[in-house]
């Protein structure tokens, strides 16, 4: 399996991505068949064709707008379009994601529920099939990692539909932030848009490792050629290689534990039921809460009350304060931003002579690695086979070998 090696030179576009992976070998039917599934094929005309910049060639990736409706549609309507899609869960998972930190990051912009952004905030039509292309693209690839080099912004300004901006525009720099993005730059930055926020997001969410192997093998490689004119090439790079290093293993950098933004919202409840809070409590959990704890307290007047504290993702912290006064009865909601340090972790599974088992491996500082099974499989096999907890880990631990993982470090 192959590795795909992302370079920005200097900076990313979606379209300029797009036409890298066509050069590279993906079909057009492929980029376009999932942009057909959503019931978008009335709306553009996609065309490729062979360019140069600055004497190199490439391919130009073109987005001709036909729609002809006056609806405006924002992520709201977009999010609903992507979740009723008929796309494998894999593509689906990864096109929402991306469309999902580009909408949370213009409404951050423009102080607006992510929900509310319109959709030429969050991308007009060519930038909506540039993202389901190159999602498309990579999970046609099926690489084992991404890679990436760090992008250059530009600087100077740039015209959008909510007038004339600076480089780089407010959405990349949000992106920048909330996904802890590195990028070079330079005393004599270059003078133009270097960057846009759609190939950010899209390096954002798909890139697994944000530095290039300090030794790999080139198998092959696409060029997406650039609009904009320079003075030197405008183009991006995508390399099928091999790679012959573990990124998390042999930089210190990636192997200590990495330091990201939390938020912690809690409050104090006395006029709710146990039943309800356990509801409650279990609604954060599902709404994606990182943990959620709460304990019976004695508050005023001498009643039983629950303190109720959730760990959360700091984007989405807008959303979960809302939660509390939609299915608690709390009238008031204490927050505050902290920071967590965290291990590199992955799920995946181990083949044991009980069948195939779901564990989680965490990344140690010293680059050891620690596999722990998941507690709903080992009850199951204590139920099942009879036998003690200690016998189980003790034969999983003994098939660690035999790992598979589900997904990249993160």
């Amino acid at each position: 399996m192959n590795d795909v090696l992302i370079e920005c030179s200097p900076g990313i576009s979606g379209d300029m991505l797009l036409g890298a992976f066509y050069d590279l070998g993906v079909p057009k039917k492929v980029i376009e068949q999932p942009i057909i599934d959503l019931g978008l094929k009335d709306l553009y005309q996609l065309n490729f064709k062979e360019s140069k910049s600055c004497s190199i060639r490439g391919i130009k990736t073109k987005v001709e707008n036909i729609d002809c409706s006056p609806i405006k549609r924002n992520w709201s309507s977009i999010k609903e379009l992507i979740l009723n899609g008929h796309l494998e869960d894999k593509l689906k998972k990864i096109i929402y994601e991306v469309f999902q930190s580009l909408a949370i990051a213009e409404g951050k912009v423009h102080g607006i529920k992510s929900d509310d952004v319109h959709f030429h905030e969050i991308g007009s039509i060519d930038s909506l099939v540039d993202i389901i292309g190159v999602c498309a693209s990579l999970n046609y690839l099926n690489p084992k990692r991404v890679y990436c080099n760090e992008p250059m912004l530009g600087r100077g300004f740039v015209q959008t539909e909510h007038g004339k901006l600076s480089v780089p525009p407010p959405a990349v720099i949000e992106l920048i932030r909330q996904k802890n993005i590195k990028v070079l730059s330079s005393p004599d930055s270059i003078e133009g848009e270097l960057s846009t926020p759609t190939g950010v997001s899209l390096i954002a969410n798909l890139v697994d490792c944000q530095k290039i192997p300090s030794k790999y093998s080139i198998n092959s490689y696409g060029v997406g050629i650039g609009n904009l004119k320079f003075s030197f090439p405008n183009l991006v790079r995508v390399y099928k290689i091999t790679s012959f290093e573990d990124p998390y293993l042999d930089d210190n950098e990636q192997i200590s534990p990495k330091c990201e933004e939390i938020s912690i919202q809690e409050a104090w409840i006395d006029d709710q039921t146990p039943e309800d809070i356990a509801n409650f409590v279990e609604k954060l959990r599902i709404e994606g809460a990182y943990d959620v704890s709460y304990q019976a307290i004695n508050m005023k007047k001498n009643r039983i009350g629950f303190s109720i504290q959730a760990i959360l993702p700091i984007e989405k912290k807008e959303y979960f304060r809302r939660l509390w006064f939609d299915y608690s009865n709390t009238i008031g909601v204490r927050e505050r931003t902290q920071f967590r340090w965290v291990l590199l972790r992955r799920r995946g599974e181990c083949s044991t002579t009980f069948g195939n088992i779901k564990v989680k491996q965490t990344l140690k500082p010293d680059g050891s690695i620690n596999m722990k099974p998941e507690n709903d499989e080992v009850l199951r096999l204590k139920l099942k086979h009879k036998i003690s907890t200690y016998e189980i880990r003790k034969i999983i631990r003994e098939s660690s070998k035999n790992f598979k993982a589900f997904e990249n470090w993160k």
